[in-house]
């Protein structure tokens, strides 16, 4: 499976009564696949999907298939904290929609890397399903070791990739040394993709690209062809936007440059809230000068 370029981790647009908001969410489909996206991601961190029950989860994920008209490969998350419980999901018809899998590490109960790796083991066996590993300790509380991670990719084939957002420089290099002929590496951390892909990324799963993804594809792609030079001036302009999606959270931020795209409403669950007047402000000065 090829997961070269840019995947597009989707919000889930809500309504003003909290309800998923499917036309935008189409919107939104149609909008980051004509703009160069790669690969779309559901129910990723920035889909909010801690707050939605698993009938909304498997609606979503059937609504992205049906109207995928690029027929770009959908990556659909699948993580937790219960080892038993993430392995009964995988049964639920929503994979069905899925081309593979993402994976966070267990958030809160931190495992050890003895326990990180047994949980992976126990995924890898039971998925139908290529598994791309979901290292992201900022959130979760535990860092996935680079050699724990290629011990995975080294003895479950059908573990294809990791999406890498420690920010550790040391970590990607530790990772692209040692990994298996065929197993991705991917970056998780936007404003770091360009950089990492210098020494061997393949590919990001992005925030930005969905209401940046004209911009952050065209650097992203010039960067794997090599044309550092004509990504530096892209990498420069979307550095202090980037970094504004993610001053109050995520995707509290990209919420409210979709917004302000008109592309969806400026909804989310609790407990996040929309993003402050000057944060909006910051970000509509940017779209507005720009875009």
């Amino acid at each position: 499976m090829n997961l070269n370029g840019v995947g597009v981790a989707l919000v889930t647009p809500f309504n003003e009564d909290g309800s998923v908001d499917y036309e935008s969410l189409g919107k939104l489909v149609s909008y980051v696949s004509l703009n160069g996206v790669d690969f779309l991601v559901v129910h990723g961190t920035t889909g909010e999907t801690p707050v939605l029950s698993k009938e909304e989860k498997l609606n979503i994920a059937k609504y992205v298939y049906d109207n995928n008209s690029a027929k770009l490969p959908i990556i659909i998350g699948c993580g937790g904290n219960s080892t038993a419980d993430v392995l009964d999901s995988l049964s639920n018809e929503m994979y069905g929609y899925a081309d593979a899998i993402l994976t966070v590490t267990p958030y809160y109960n931190k495992p050890n890397q003895a326990g990180l790796y047994e949980h992976y083991k126990a995924i890898a066996l039971a998925s139908k399903k290529p598994i791309i590993l979901y290292n992201v300790p900022g959130r979760t509380g535990i860092n996935l070791n680079a050699s724990t991670a290629l011990r995975l990719a080294n003895d479950f084939e059908n573990i294809i990739a990791i999406k890498e957002a420690s920010g550790s420089y040391n970590q990607i290099v530790e990772l692209l040394k040692g990994k298996p002929d065929g197993f991705m590496v991917l970056s998780g951390d936007d404003n770091l993709a360009v950089s990492q892909i210098a020494v061997g990324v393949e590919g990001v799963i992005s925030v930005a690209a969905n209401s940046y993804p004209k911009e952050f594809c065209n650097m992203v792609h010039l960067a794997l062809a090599g044309k550092f030079a004509e990504a530096q001036p892209l990498v420069y302009r979307l550095h202090e936007p980037i970094e504004l999606l993610f001053a109050e959270g995520n995707p509290t931020g990209v919420k409210a440059a979709l917004h302000k795209l008109g592309i969806c409403k400026n909804v989310l669950r609790l407990p996040l809230v929309p993003a402050s007047e000057k944060l909006y402000d910051s970000i509509s000065k940017f779209i507005d000068e720009n875009m």
